[in-house]
């Protein structure tokens, strides 16, 4: 405490820190003569020239610089004296001075301690490119990029940039091995690049399915004894032989790459195996695939070998080892936590945020995958194995259910009975009692399994028509489930059977609503606007179903047909050829084709796809008249006449066709087949006027003395007839009399209510399936009289069809051969009035007015 100096209360302990000096003035430098020299020259670093003393050094003098301070002098040796300033730095003396900074002031030095003042470093001295270390290790990385690019390509899908890229590499690396060898480096040569350009390359050439060129690069590598573990690629060689369905081969590699992977490698070997098992089951050697599933499913069970054994048994039809491997199947565990986890407490508000996080993460989506795959091969095992390992489908899909209610996936039960009734509709002899009691016992259930049921039921209704059951159960699966799109669309069926088509467009809306993708809904209700008569409405509808179902023909048939009641022909045939490139063979489509081909007045195109609608479709009564009237407008008769036959065969009880096949022998000159064909007639329809009239003209023209016999027949005829027409007129009559007085009679109490018609139910129907069927002709109808319209309105057995009598001609008749020039009157008149048939052959008479 004696050193220690204690201030006292008037002393300033921060006195003489403003004290100026000087020497220290940096601004004067600018005018220090002695300094600007000294940074010009070498004069500050020259010793002053001051008197030495003989014989020490000892007693050199200092010499006052400008700077005041004192420098003193070298010793005659040379040897600057401790603490001496040499070339501007103090030269420290030894063993006082501590590491680091010092705090004496030289000459000439200002405070650097990063040394900042001596400017910037050195450049650093340029990398020779030119050796040949530096020319390996360029093409190395050349190399090593080339690799990573051809990888890159590959996944992106580039799968032939990607092939040119690992070429590259392979070029690239035997440069790489010959400059080492060149310089010497042989010993260096860099193993593992070789293998990776190797293996990439023949990876490149399987993905470009250039199999032999990969087989050669994998066979490039496994024999070359350097790489180690190279017996593993045959796995990959005999992948290759699988997809060359070269199975042999194939279980031959998979068998040696299993042989060179040691048991510390579990996963690997029962992948290997596996896919020994299914070369077995596509070979058809079912024992030897089962030998590797059974092993697996021993040493480590999945779902995918136990689905794959139990097929295999079912191959074999061995019935207690399917029950087995179903059992062993149901069993698998497959390493999924609980679902309860993922709901979140309301009490933890921070558990409930991580909960939130990982809620639809990647672990959750891939456990949800796998969960998803094992119950549709539970579900797919069920139904297979159900008819077999029983005397009967119910008794094996119960035990399935008994099984699957005891185990892990006991949520699968209830879809297993749904499953099982969906079964019974499926199968031929299917019962539907059964699957309609099944679906009931679901009433009583949870709100998903309920609704699934009851939607099925309201379909079943529906296709049985018992359209209040279906109502019913619509409503209930609606109740379970309000986001049921399947039951909305159900319940909109039922109201759309009703005519009620505005509360069904709701419906369907709602259910679109639900599930944007429901092309059921969007389908229906495209149909529901077009009864609505909303065609623009439903054109869109149609629209966005063809931008989802891009390949459906009852879309674009649905569009051609809007474009047709839209009075836009050609958007309706642009379609129509559409349908025909998804449906080659629609005899529909072709004869609607044909139809509007007609209606544009294109008879040769029109011709062409009736003929192909025909060659599918013999049988479709339409067509077979309008190629009939075609040929006989084109003046071949006897062409027409198979398709008349064919009209005979189709229709027996039409008097109209025999007469038309009769019609075309007179045409072609044919007048003994055609007198064979109106006998026939006769005998079949004695009543037939036509016929008779016909019988008589031509056994006159023939000189056959039946004329007699038949002109009786015919007068008989024709009396009958008027009888029967006056009858019919005199109850019409009386029908309108009183309907009328009923009318004048209610007037009073009615006061203008009129009494509502009631339809059958079944004509209720025809009048609806007329509707449809004529739904498409409305827009053509003004374009003119067309050839199929005509032979549509061709009369009954109990009317006219071909008359000698002009006035019986106009009144009745209906030309059922298309448009033609009309034969003057008078010239009818002259040989009706005359008797003359001098003119028949040319079969001018029988062409219609």
């Amino acid at each position: 405490m004696e050193n220690v100096h204690l201030a006292g209360e008037e002393e300033d302990l921060y006195s003489g820190y403003n004290d100026y000096n000087p020497t220290f003035d940096s601004e004067e430098l600018e005018n220090d003569v002695g300094f600007q020299q000294a940074v010009r020259t070498s004069h500050g670093r020259r010793p002053p020239m001051t008197a030495k003393f003989p014989g020490t050094a000892i007693g050199a003098r200092p010499l006052a610089s400008s700077f005041g301070a004192r420098i003193p002098l070298a010793s005659s040796m040379g040897r600057p004296m401790t603490g001496a300033v040499q070339d501007g730095a103090a030269r420290p003396m030894t063993a006082v001075r501590a590491a680091g900074y010092t705090s004496s002031l030289t000459r000439g030095s200002t405070f650097d301690p990063l040394g900042q003042s001596k400017g910037p470093a050195p450049s650093l001295e340029a990398k020779n490119e030119d050796t040949p270390e530096e020319k390996i290790k360029i093409l190395e990385k050349k190399v090593n990029d080339l690799i990573e690019e051809s990888c890159m390509a590959q996944s992106i899908g580039a799968l032939q940039l990607a092939l040119e890229k690992a070429k590259e590499a392979g070029r690239k690396e035997r440069a790489l091995v010959r400059q080492r060898e060149q310089s010497g480096n042989a010993d260096h040569i860099n193993l593992d690049l070789t293998y990776s350009v190797l293996l990439n390359l023949a990876n490149q050439y399987a993905n470009n399915e250039m199999y032999p060129e990969a087989l050669n690069s994998y066979q490039v590598i496994v024999k070359n004894k350097m790489f180690s573990n190279a017996g593993r690629l045959k796995v990959n060689m005999a992948n290759i032989y699988v997809k060359q369905k070269n199975y042999p081969k194939a279980i031959k590699f998979y068998r040696m790459a299993l042989d060179q992977i040691s048991n510390a490698h579990k996963e690997m070997r029962i992948k290997i195996m596996q896919n020994i098992g299914v070369v077995f089951v596509r070979m058809g050697q079912y024992s030897d695939a089962i030998t590797s599933f059974e092993h697996i499913m021993s040493e480590s069970p999945n779902i995918k070998t136990g689905f794959n054994l139990i097929l295999c048994y079912y191959a074999i039809g061995d019935r207690e080892r399917m029950k087995k491997a179903f059992q062993k199947l149901i069993s698998v565990p497959l390493g999924i936590d609980d679902e309860d986890k993922y709901i979140p407490s309301n009490d933890d508000t921070d558990s409930s945020m991580v909960i939130e996080a990982i809620k639809n993460d990647k672990l959750h989506q891939m456990e949800r995958d796998l969960k998803v795959l094992a119950e549709k091969y539970i579900m797919t095992a069920a139904k297979l194995i159900a008819p077999a390992i029983e005397t009967s489908f119910a008794t094996g899909f119960d035990w399935c259910v008994d099984m699957v209610k005891n185990s892990q996936y006991v949520e699968l039960a209830n879809d297993l009975e749904i499953n099982k009734a969906i079964t019974y509709l499926r199968q031929k002899d299917f019962n539907q009692v059964e699957a309609v009691e099944t679906l009931k016992t679901f009433e009583k259930k949870d709100s998903r399994v309920k609704s699934a049921a009851a939607t099925n039921l309201s379909f079943l209704y529906f296709l049985e028509k018992d359209y209040d059951q279906a109502d019913r159960y619509a409503d209930l699966a609606m109740t379970a489930d309000r986001y049921n799109p399947a039951a909305l669309i159900n319940k909109g069926n039922t109201v759309f059977v009703k005519q009620d088509y505005e509360k069904a467009a709701e419906f369907y809306k709602e259910a679109l609503r639900n599930d944007s993708s429901c092309t059921e809904a969007l389908y229906n209700l495209g149909l529901t606007y077009k009864k609505l008569n909303r065609l623009e409405e439903a054109l869109d509808c149609f629209l966005k179903l063809h931008a989802i179902l891009r390949n459906s023909a009852q879309v674009m048939y649905q569009l051609a047909n809007l474009y047709e009641l839209l009075e836009d022909p050609q958007q309706a045939i642009e379609w129509l050829i559409q349908v025909l490139s998804v449906t080659h063979t629609d005899p529909q489509a072709l004869a609607k084709l044909g139809e509007l081909y007609d209606g544009e007045g294109d008879k040769s195109q029109a011709f062409q796809y009736y003929y192909e609608s025909f060659r599918y479709f013999p049988s479709n009564i339409d067509v077979i008249e309008w190629l009939g009237a075609y040929y006989i407008e084109t003046q071949f008769c006897e062409k027409a006449i198979q398709y008349f036959e064919r009209a005979t065969l189709i229709q027996p009880t039409q008097v109209k066709w025999q007469l038309m096949v009769a019609s075309c022998y007179r045409r072609s000159g044919n007048y003994q087949k055609a007198l064979e064909t109106y006998k026939d007639i006769h005998r079949k329809f004695p009543e037939n006027v036509e016929c008779l009239r016909f019988l008589v003209r031509l056994c006159t023209d023939m000189g056959l003395k039946e004329v007699q016999d038949y002109a009786t027949k015919l007068k008989k005829a024709e009396k009958m007839k008027e009888i029967k027409e006056q009858r019919v007129k005199s109850g019409r009559e009386g029908s309108a009399r009183g309907r009328r007085e009923s009318r004048e009679g209610s007037a009073g109490s009615a006061a203008g209510v009129s009494t509502p018609v009631l339809t059958s139910p079944k004509k209720a129907s025809i009048m609806e399936m007329d509707v449809k069927a004529d739904s498409g002709h409305s827009s053509n109808s003004t374009k003119g009289e067309r050839l199929s319209a005509k032979m549509r309105s061709l009369p009954g057995s109990n009317e006219p069809y071909e008359a000698s009598s002009p006035k019986e001609i106009d009144a009745s008749y209906v030309d059922p051969l298309g448009p033609q020039m009309e034969r003057p009157k008078t010239g009818a008149k002259r040989r009706v009035e005359d008797d003359d048939f001098a003119d028949e052959e040319l079969g001018d008479d029988l062409l219609p007015e």
